[in-house]
């Protein structure tokens, strides 16, 4: 029995070692740009807020921010807004962050940062996936 059951590991091991870089996408360093390929295939939240960051049609942060991994993905920011770096020390409150991104004008009348919660831009787990992309910068 002893033996059936270090074949069965074994089996085992050997299988999720063949299967694993197939399904498993590569993890992705705090901060860099996603692989486009995984952007509709992850379920890591952090590379999916980095997904919606560069994403056109929804937050396209790039349009208006800089950050450090756009010119390594050969991508151009704008400058209209603060660049985004240590935004755990800039928004220790979370919760006021998203806020912010939920709807700038409540603390800033004239933002120019678009309202993207209040006018349906995106989504609530779409502002809670670039929430977490931005606490990884």
């Amino acid at each position: 029995m002893h033996k059936t059951a270090a074949a069965v590991l074994a089996i085992s091991t050997l299988g999720i070692l063949l299967v694993t870089p197939a399904f498993i996408p590569a993890t992705q360093a705090a901060g860099e740009m996603p692989d486009k390929k995984t952007c509709g295939t992850t379920k890591n939240p952090v590379v999916s807020g980095g997904c919606l960051a560069t994403d056109k049609a929804k937050g396209n942060c790039m349009a208006c921010h800089n950050f450090d991994s756009l010119a390594q993905a050969g991508l151009e920011a704008g400058d209209i807004g603060p660049p985004l770096v240590a935004m755990k020390v800039r928004f220790p409150d979370k919760k006021k962050l998203r806020d912010f991104m939920w709807d700038a004008a409540k603390f800033n009348p004239n933002s120019s940062m678009p309202p993207y919660g209040r006018h349906d831009i995106l989504t609530e787990k779409e502002i809670d996936l670039l929430l977490e992309w931005l606490y990884s910068l």
